[in-house]
């Protein structure tokens, strides 16, 4: 991350100067996973700052709640909506008032709450904390699903790179044979149907080089979108595709490296903790809590005539019933923790089989690029062996072009097989929870 400003100035200066950027993968992953990257990323962001702010929330329980307040009225009274018109007293000349005021009254106060016992807030608290953990997690996990979609879409870009030169190199081939097809017919040890085949051969080569190019296209926009850089931007691909090994690993081991590395499981089982502690917390309301209270102010009918005054205490509070709430967050509360271990559990199958499948793509892989490998150093000698051939006038057309026609396959096929071991690649880092030191 220290090199990313030095990257995104480098990318502002190449816009400036309008000078394609030459992007390699880590720099295409590092700049997906910067802040103002993959929208995903943002995403997770934002989703830890709502988790602070409901740990905030659940810690203010546990906290003073200190509050103020001053008054100033006046006001009148009516006795008789109060009950007392029957009382009398036996003094001559005296009638208890109906109405009594107008008189003023004035209170400045402040008064603070403390919460002494309260064991069902602190598991609040608890489980508040563990969802910041989770969302942290969850934050992590986003960024290994971001570098690896990043990595993936770099690396398809690569091999649609690769199938445009290779069409390119068989245009260039078809155009070759077409020419000494053309020079055979002026010589007149050609016919005209040898040079016909010929420029056959090369419209369907420069057919197959217009779909690369849109293949390309499409890819290095789809590179774009999951980079987050505008679609315009003008960048070049800086590596080229080829096989790198991946030093071999058995289910276990890679299981084991999977368990503490993977932030989705670390997530997962943050949430499991979540639960319990939220179910915990249900469960502990029916514990008695103890609260502290106090409060200090001047009252009096005005300011200069006020007098202060004060009250604290402790309070007890003891639940007796509540018409079944309780009972019923309980069962929500073991009913969600029942959740979370399902899918603790279904987690843990699915991270072994995507290691299983990963491993099993990559072995597969590799075989098919060793066999296309060799199938490619075969069909280079038959082109050149054809050509010979041709140009000695002791072969056809036919024999060149079928050779071409093959060529192209077996570029096509190693290309698709030094692609099947990239995503592969990929893939297995994902799985194992370490994407990010396969991507350097």
């Amino acid at each position: 991350m220290k090199r990313l400003p030095l990257m995104i100035a480098a990318l502002a200066a190449a816009a400036a100067a309008q000078a394609p950027l030459k992007l390699s993968l880590k720099q295409a992953v590092d700049l997906a996973l910067s802040p103002d990257g993959s929208a995903r990323i943002q995403l997770a962001s934002e989703g830890i700052r709502q988790a602070q702010s409901r740990a905030a929330q659940s810690r203010a329980a546990l906290l003073p709640d200190l509050e103020s307040y001053v008054a100033d009225q006046n006001r009148t009274s009516n006795l008789a909506a109060m009950g007392l018109t029957t009382l009398h007293i036996p003094i001559p000349g005296f009638a208890f008032p109906t109405i009594v005021g107008p008189f003023s009254t004035f209170d400045a106060r402040v008064s603070a709450t403390q919460s002494v016992f309260d064991f069902s807030s602190i598991r609040r608290f608890q489980a508040a904390r563990t969802g910041v953990r989770a969302a942290r997690a969850d934050t992590d996990s986003a960024r290994d699903q971001v570098g690896t979609q990043v990595a993936s879409a770099y690396v398809i870009a690569l091999a649609a790179q690769a199938h445009v030169e290779a069409a390119q190199a068989d245009v260039d081939l078809a155009a070759a044979t077409a020419q000494l097809a053309r020079n055979r017919k002026d010589a007149g040890t050609g016919i005209l149907i040898e040079v016909t085949r010929s420029e056959v051969e090369l419209a369907n080569s420069r057919q197959r080089l217009l779909v690369a190019q849109n293949d390309l296209r499409a890819a290095r926009l789809q590179l774009l979108r999951a980079i987050g850089l505008k679609l315009d931007t003008e960048f070049e691909l800086a590596d080229k595709l080829d096989y790198r090994a991946v030093a071999e690993t058995s289910v276990k081991d890679a299981v084991e490296k999977a368990l503490a590395a993977r932030p989705d499981w670390k997530a997962q089982k943050t949430r499991e903790e979540n639960a319990s502690l939220s179910y915990s917390a249900v469960k502990f309301e029916r514990l008695p809590s103890l609260a502290g209270f106090a409060d200090y102010g001047t009252i009096g009918t005005s300011i200069d005539a006020a007098s202060p005054t004060r009250t604290y205490g402790l309070q007890l509070r003891v639940p007796i019933f509540d018409g079944g709430r309780r009972d019923a967050q309980r069962a929500e509360g073991s009913s969600q923790l029942r959740q979370e271990q399902i899918r603790t559990r279904d987690l843990r199958q699915q991270l072994e089989l995507e290691i299983r499948l990963a491993l099993d793509s990559l072995h597969s892989a590799e075989d098919q690029l060793a066999v296309a490998t060799e199938g490619l150093a075969q069909a280079e000698r038959e082109v050149a062996q054809a050509g010979r051939r041709y140009a000695a006038g002791v072969a056809n057309s036919l024999e060149p072009i079928d050779a071409q026609t093959r060529l192209a396959r077996a570029r096509d096929n190693r290309i698709s097989a030094l692609l099947a071991c990239n995503i592969a690649r990929i893939n297995l880092g994902q799985a194992m929870g370490v994407i990010r030191q396969f991507i350097q």
